[in-house]
């Protein structure tokens, strides 16, 4: 699976991951959205009507850009 978060005013600040899937579960109670979206917006996650699933990745390789870069380690 592939994953790239874009900055919101500017799309060369990224960070991209690559890796695979190793689990999928079902989560009813909306726990994974719930924290996901109390971090990004403070507020439980607002659409509690439709069923969510949770996929667990394991990273082979990472890379960012520009801010988001984190010049203290190497990259993978």
């Amino acid at each position: 699976m592939s994953l790239t978060v874009l900055a919101t005013e500017d799309w060369y600040t990224h960070v991209s991951l690559l890796g695979r899937v190793t689990e999928l579960l079902d989560d009813p109670s909306l726990s994974d959205m719930d924290r996901l979206a109390r971090h990004h917006t403070g507020a439980p996650y607002h659409m509690r009507d439709r069923d969510r699933v949770s996929a667990w990745i394991d990273v082979d390789r990472w890379h960012c850009w520009d801010a988001a870069e984190n010049r203290d380690v190497p990259h993978h």
